[in-house]
């Protein structure tokens, strides 16, 4: 099996797929209509980090090297892209597709462009062949399937659960956009073409709402957060149509109008709730997974802030010193309703049991998990198993953690941080989103920006790690015996 993985992976590594990009995360400095600003301050601020990237670079490469010659033996899919253009979001979207021998499913991606054509969101096809019944074609072929033109930039996706042909976008604006991505026109991006029009425009942010947006999964539910250090709900239950509630009806999910209420086209939706409490800008923002009603943010601030929208739009917890640094992602245990992650400028990933905190302000992680060497950018909970969750960082690695696992000591690797059992090397820069498939069982999609050696744009990869690594070891154990078995009777046979 695995030099077939190997054989799959070169091939698809030699000759990439170039249809769409990527791009690091910029969150201190922004361009504005292709201009920086001058000030002596956040040049300073660029030389830094600057020399901060080019310091753990290095490192980057390093691992890398050694990643290439492990990946027969660490996974049982992978496909890798090289990216035109730089991105910051993917998402996975509907099963348009389920037969025996393969598996097909929308995936969402961004396309962040230098200004002379226009940005997109960009519906693929990803076409999983099923590893047991064609061992040689196992790992995830990409094509692009739709682009939407972008009225901006597209900073961040989030799609509805229970009806992930809809998306919400962030973008440089304070407003949050909602997508129909199966009734949107596919369109051209060239030069002069005009922005496709969003279905829905959820308005109410003071400020330009970057990164900071999350669905709530069993109803129609957006939360945001952006600079102007507020949090906003919306409902758009009264916006959605009977299919709007299945990924799997036909006809659109998004309930039509004669009216055009702006030149970009969309309805106008005000918020359901506002809310105060943050100091700084809101990076990040999820929901309780039982309530609409609860939610969570993290921000420039450093504060972890819970929220009930049914006691008012004030803080119904809030633990000031979080960490030791800005907060970029939090994110709430789907399987437990008490366990939150949160990670940071610190370096680190932080686990929170809200039954520890206090409104006043006092509170401290059940653990601080330290594998990163630079700022965590995303951290999200494994729909496969409670105690698992993933981390990326501007380290350009993908950490994989089992807080099962925590003092507990492992033969096979006694100097790896507490809690890690399994680090994904195959970006060579920032990797600044990624995804659990909750349709296809310990499945992720990665992204990483502005990598030198892909031209500046970046890397999409699709993969699985080894089941080997995650099963009980008993049961593993037990296949490597009768594995082993197997070989030395065949051999005993010649």
């Amino acid at each position: 099996m695995g030099s077939e993985v190997a054989a799959t992976t070169r091939r698809e590594t030699e000759a990439p797929a170039t249809y769409i990009g990527l791009k690091t995360r910029a969150r201190t400095l922004k361009l504005n209509n292709g201009s920086v600003s001058a000030s002596s301050q956040q040049q300073g601020s660029t030389e830094i980090k600057k020399k901060k990237k080019e310091s753990h670079k290095p490192t980057v490469d390093k691992k890398y090297s050694q990643w290439k010659t492990l990946v027969p033996i660490l996974y049982d899919s992978l496909s890798n892209h090289s990216l035109v253009w730089p991105c910051l979001s993917c998402r996975w979207g509907p099963q348009f597709e389920q037969a025996s021998s393969k598996n097909q499913q929308r995936l969402y991606l961004t396309e962040q462009t230098d200004g002379n054509v226009p940005n997109t969101l960009v519906v693929a096809n990803c076409e999983a062949v099923k590893k047991q019944l064609n061992r040689e074609a196992c790992s995830p072929l990409v094509k692009k399937y739709k682009t939407i033109i972008h009225p901006g930039e597209v900073n961040r996706i989030r799609e509805l659960p229970q009806n992930s042909k809809i998306v919400a976008t962030h973008t440089d604006s304070p407003d949050v956009l909602i997508w129909d991505t199966e009734t949107q026109p596919d369109r051209h991006a060239v030069v002069g073409a005009p922005h496709s029009r969003p279905d829905l425009i959820l308005t109410g942010h003071q400020d330009n709402a970057e990164f900071a947006l999350a669905m709530f999964p069993t109803e129609p539910f957006v939360l945001s957060g952006g600079k102007d250090k507020l949090v906003i709900l919306w409902s758009i239950e009264d916006q959605i149509t009977a299919a709007g509630t299945d990924s799997k009806s036909h006809g659109s999910s998004i309930k039509q109008s004669g009216e055009d209420s702006s030149k970009t086209g969309g309805r106008s939706v005000g918020p359901r709730g506002v809310y105060h409490g943050h100091e700084d800008t809101v990076e990040d923002v999820a929901f309780c997974p039982s309530s609409a009603q609860e939610f969570c943010s993290v921000g420039d601030d450093s504060c972890l802030i819970l929220w009930d929208a049914r006691t008012g739009t004030c803080p119904a917890m809030k633990v000031e010193k979080a960490h030791d640094a800005d907060l970029h992602c939090v994110d709430w245990n789907p399987h437990d309703n008490n366990l939150i992650l949160t990670g940071s400028a610190d370096n680190t990933v932080r686990l929170f049991d809200r039954r520890n905190l206090t409104s006043n302000g006092v509170g401290s992680p059940i653990y601080k998990f330290e594998g990163h060497k630079a700022s965590v950018l995303s951290v999200q909970w494994s729909p496969d198993k409670l105690s698992v969750f993933g981390s990326s960082a501007e380290d350009g690695l993908l950490n994989i953690w089992d807080y099962d696992r925590v003092g507990k000591k492992s033969a096979r690797a006694p100097k790896s941080p507490a809690g890690l059992f399994f680090q994904h090397a195959g970006h060579r820069d920032n990797v600044v989103d990624f995804h659990w498939n909750v349709l296809e069982p310990w499945t992720i999609a990665s992204v990483s920006g502005n990598c030198e050696s892909n031209g500046g744009g970046g890397s999409c990869q699709i993969w699985r790690m080894s089941d080997l690594i995650y099963r009980p070891e008993d049961e593993v154990l037990t296949e490597l015996e009768n594995f082993k078995s197997q070989v030395f009777s065949c051999a005993s046979r010649h």
